[in-house]
């Protein structure tokens, strides 16, 4: 087990206990037990409510002291939460009654005094011990912030993230929060008088166990495990005119960047979301003006440090497609039998030979709807800013037109996805004779074809692994996508094949 991590520090207000909590507050998740130790009136409930108000982004929320109820519960965007005052608990036998012993699975709980019944507290933990401090003042308090067995990582990471914030000069500005990803990554918005920015926390980390010949499906597929290649592909982007955000402060080792705040004009209106045409039309044109260049495959990433592009080679799309039947078909009762699954990889390997041999771009991976904000004061294709493309691997330019005009989150009209394709295509002509209309159809069709059946099992997988059901949601408009490209006749062996073996989504 891990050596306890500790560190203190001093709160001169409820203002620095709310930044405190902030800050905790990117680096927890469902599982995490945080608890607040005191005397009386050193500030444990004024702590808890920063914390609670912050993660469900509403200053105004009412988070009475449950004082008496004991257990407060609150299901908040992230994920949920138990706030808990055990002050009139005389036994730690009475935990059962009120649902904290045995601890919620997939729950965060906050737990005041817990001093009170000490035996029910996990191993790991993230304890605050506040503490008043009068020589700064009649508001000031002392934190200690210790970190039990797993838990000590999160607070000697909490400790760097606190260091790096007051270096970057950032320790007294506002938090906001903002909504995080699929990736282990999370985002606040830093706000002071003079503007506001975006921090970054991207802790080093591989996504799942060395099961794909010895690595991380993370390295399989050619996915960041560090911030290295954001700050690289970034600085490619902007050299070449687009918007990137610019990058004000970078802790490398530690993954903490502060980053330009593009602001949250989106690409989508309405309810549901639909797409802004007008939008959807400058970031086609803009792929096309990028897929036009010549583009380097290695780009400088910190004085005399390179970072070289991997390519997105025909092993990493396989494991790609592979997430569908070790994920998706179980959810859906329709396992695969060994003579199956070796006619989905030779079919699929059989398919991806044409982009294997396609000229190779710069491909950002997730450009779509979310990634995307609109930047109205900036002249033609800068009004793309490009937020997610650490992931940027060589690969055929289809990939993020399919991305962009298949976009797994809101429905893209089959109408919109064809004009949009053709003003591509109409683009790549004009700047290049070359250019095969019909070649590249084939090659979105695969491409296509492939992401969408990633698709569906990187969704499974999001519920089933990490606990995130909500997207789910998006699996019957991604097959419905799959099936536009299935139509196509070079996935005719391909749709036999799925219409035999892969059963559709729940609605």
């Amino acid at each position: 087990m891990n050596a306890p991590t500790t560190f203190s520090l001093a709160l001169s207000n409820e203002t620095a206990t709310a930044h405190l909590m902030a800050d905790l507050a990117l680096l927890i998740g469902p599982g995490d037990v945080i608890t607040l130790s005191g005397d009386l009136g050193t500030g444990k409930t004024a702590a808890a409510r920063a914390l609670i108000r912050y993660l469900a982004d509403d200053d105004a929320l009412e988070v009475p002291s449950p004082t008496f109820t004991l257990v407060q519960a609150y299901e908040l965007p992230p994920f949920p939460l138990l706030h808990a005052d055990l002050y009139r608990v005389n036994d730690a036998t009475e935990l059962e009654e009120i649902g904290l012993s045995p601890l919620p699975e997939g729950t965060v709980a906050l737990i005041e005094w817990p001093e009170r019944a000490p035996s029910a507290m996990p191993a790991d933990r993230i304890d605050i011990a506040l503490s008043h401090r009068p020589a700064l003042g009649s508001t000031a308090r002392a934190a200690e912030i210790t970190g039990h067995g797993r838990a000590a990582t999160q607070v000697a990471r909490l400790q760097a993230l606190r260091q790096f914030l007051d270096g970057a000069g950032y320790a007294e500005a506002r938090r906001q929060r903002m909504a995080g990803d699929a990736s282990t990554r999370s985002y606040a918005r830093l706000v002071r008088d003079d503007g506001a920015v975006i921090l970054m926390n991207s802790p080093r980390r591989p996504d799942g166990p060395a099961n794909y010949d010895g690595k991380s499906y993370s390295a399989a597929v050619h996915l960041a495990e560090d911030v290295k290649p954001f700050v690289a592909i970034a600085g490619g982007l902007r050299e070449r005119g687009l918007s990137a955000p610019a990058i004000y402060h970078a802790d490398l080792d530690a993954g903490f960047l502060i980053t330009e705040d593009f602001g949250s004009a989106g690409f989508v209106e309405g309810d549901p979301p639909a797409p802004i045409a007008e939008r959807y039309e400058a970031a086609t044109d803009m792929l096309a003006a990028l897929h036009r260049e010549t583009l380097p495959e290695v780009l400088p990433l910190a004085p005399q440090i390179t970072y070289t592009i991997p390519t997105f080679d025909t092993d990493a799309l396989l494991v790609e497609v592979g997430l569908m039947p070790e994920w998706y078909l179980p959810d859906r009762g329709a396992e695969l039998t060994e003579d199956l699954r070796g006619e989905f990889v030779s079919m699929w390997r059989e398919l991806l030979s044409k982009p294997a041999s396609a000229t190779k771009t710069w491909v950002l991976r997730d450009f779509h709807s979310p990634n995307l904000i609109w930047l109205e004061d900036r002249q033609d294709i800068a009004k793309v800013g490009i937020i997610d493309f650490q992931d940027a691997v060589l690969g055929p330019a289809a990939y993020d037109l399919v991305s962009l005009l298949q976009d797994a989150r809101i429905d893209v009209p089959e109408q919109l996805e064809l004009a949009l394709l053709t003003r591509y295509i109409m683009a790549r002509r004009a700047s290049a004779e070359s250019f095969d209309p019909a070649g590249f159809a084939e090659l979105y069709a695969i491409m296509s074809a492939q992401r969408n059946t990633r698709l569906l099992g990187t969704f499974a997988r999001l519920n089933r692994r990490d606990g995130k059901p909500q997207y789910l949601r998006h699996q019957p408009r991604i097959w419905t996508y799959l099936g536009r490209s299935l139509a196509h006749p070079a996935l005719a062996h391909a749709r036999e094949w799925y219409a035999a073996n892969v059963p559709p989504p729940v609605p």
